[in-house]
């Protein structure tokens, strides 16, 4: 054999060494399967039964799969689609306002029971009381702790987790023969009851312009009628059965409004979800709020006003019984609740007023408006109380129909301040208000007991007239603190035009609120 063959024959006694070259990548998913980030490295895909089947980069057990899709499922009327967003209807506002309505009243069960629970405890009526307190003092802890994480969270699983676990807890609240097991998880549903204040901003952030007023006033009012159906259902259910009947009816209505927001409620994507990074993620989110309060002008000037509106309402209602109870008129205390009647009529109407005039003002005009009206109501029942039941009954309806007003239009400004932070805004100005009803709890009994309704009436007095002086202290065009530059309207000129065949773009909107939201993260 030449030597040329002997080179060209191949050497089998010596294996191939292994190519440095890296394998080739897998193929591509089949059709069907789609493949998103979520900051945890998922997948879905959706089966022949239209499930969607999530993916969290762990690997499946046997069970594992069918686990995830029973967890992570959720009604297709509900997913989100960025190329098809779900549209804020009727139906989800009317919804809305529904689970405000009875997630606040647990707030209120209690209110009109406590001598019943003090006898089934064994405790005094003082001790007793202690339950109202720590159930308000948990709502103001999760309006300061909970509240602003809605800028973070996804808020439709963030939504369903906190009425799941106060749902959860009631069931203690039904059960529990311990009057310290009873207070502390109180204190708790107090802290988880803060859903409506994370529904309001979404409303403001979803409802179309021209009737954001209407679609927040809807909530509102089911905010309203929410305290007045627990205080009502609480005293005459305890007088027919037993007092923990009012407490088994919370707990039925929180699963129904679980339900009713599991199946209908859609699910938006969040705003701002690497705002929260650790402990110290926290600690920033919190100070935003305060931040907030010190850059924006309008936030700051609607704090105060409703600091004011929360003073003189908790004033009046607080220092009624008194002025009730004694002569003249020495009505009972049934007499006395029924009252709380008078505004319901004012309440139901809100959707309707603010359809027709708050969504057509200027938010600074609805103010006024209110503030007008209610001072002038304030004074008449303030001057004529002590001598005809009619004074304290026309200060009733405008102290409703004027903080309605005012309120309303308030928040249909606020909410367009800051896209990424919403719920912190809402958090300052709700810490505003609940500090406003301290103070007029606290100062009207005070007053009352030293110089009588006169002289608590004058304080409510006073307090209106200093929200008005720092309503025009700021024209509704006004960006920086105090002024009017811009000028004075009474209508509101960003509205759509009736029958327009060019509507503004759509896209442009969208990019307009994302620069806001960046330049807003920025200032944080």
């Amino acid at each position: 054999m030449s030597r040329d063959e002997l080179m060209m024959k191949p050497a089998l006694e010596s294996p191939p060494l292994p190519s440095s070259t890296p394998p080739p990548p897998p193929p591509p998913p089949p059709t069907g399967e789609k493949k998103f980030d979520n900051g945890n490295s998922s997948t879905t895909s959706e089966n022949d039964d239209g499930l969607e089947e999530v993916d969290l980069g762990v690997e499946r057990g046997v069970g594992q799969t069918k686990w995830k899709r029973l967890l992570l499922w959720q009604p297709p009327r509900t997913r989100w689609d960025e190329r098809n967003p779900p549209r804020f209807t009727v139906w989800i506002n009317l919804l809305f306002g529904f689970a405000a309505c009875f997630t606040v009243s647990n707030l209120y069960y209690n209110q009109a029971i406590l001598n019943r629970i003090a006898e089934s405890f064994s405790v005094s009526f003082e001790r007793a009381s202690v339950v109202a307190t720590l159930m308000q003092a948990g709502y103001a802890s999760g309006l300061l702790l909970i509240c602003p994480l809605g800028d973070v969270f996804p808020r439709r699983p963030f939504i369903l987790c906190l009425v799941l676990l106060t749902a959860l807890l009631w069931i203690i609240l039904c059960t529990t023969q311990s009057f310290t097991v009873f207070i502390v998880v109180s204190y708790i549903c107090g802290a988880t009851t803060v859903t409506p204040q994370l529904m309001l901003p979404l409303v403001g952030d979803l409802a179309p312009k021209e009737r954001r007023a209407s679609c927040l006033a809807v909530v509102v009012s089911g905010l309203g009628l929410g305290v007045l159906v627990a205080r009502i259902l609480g005293g005459v259910m305890a007088n027919y059965t037993e007092w923990r009947g009012i407490y088994w009816f919370g707990l039925g209505v929180q699963f129904v409004v679980w339900m009713g927001l599991y199946f209908w409620m859609p699910d938006y994507p969040s705003k701002n979800p690497t705002a929260l990074k650790g402990v110290t993620g926290y600690g920033k989110l919190l100070w935003g709020i305060v931040v907030l309060m010190v850059t924006e002008p309008l936030l700051c000037q609607a704090s105060i006003v409703a600091f004011c509106l929360s003073a003189v309402f908790t004033s009046y209602w607080t220092t009624l019984s008194f002025l009730l109870s004694r002569p003249p008129y020495e009505y009972s205390s049934m007499v006395i609740g029924l009252f709380g009647l008078i505004g319901v009529v004012v309440i139901l109407l809100a959707p309707v007023y603010s359809r027709f005039v708050i969504d057509k003002v200027m938010p600074l005009v609805s103010a006024l408006m209110g503030l007008g009206l209610e001072l002038a109501g304030v004074i008449v029942g303030t001057f004529t109380g002590g001598f005809t039941v009619a004074g304290p009954v026309i200060q009733a309806i405008t102290i409703d129909l004027g903080g309605q007003f005012t309120q309303i239009g308030n928040r249909a400004a606020i909410y367009s301040l800051r896209p990424d932070a919403q719920n912190r805004v809402n958090t300052a100005y709700m810490v505003a208000a609940f500090s406003g009803q301290l103070t007029g709890t606290a100062v009207g009994n005070r007053l009352f007991a030293q110089g009588g309704w006169t002289w608590s009436g004058s304080c409510s007095i006073g307090l209106l007239v200093f929200a008005i002086l720092v309503c025009l202290a700021r024209g509704p065009k006004e960006t920086g603190w105090v002024g009017w530059s811009g000028g004075w309207m009474i209508g509101r000129d960003d509205l759509p035009a009736k029958n327009s065949k060019n509507p503004p773009d759509e896209e442009a909107v969208l990019d307009k609120e994302d620069s806001d939201g960046r330049k807003g993260r920025q200032q944080m």
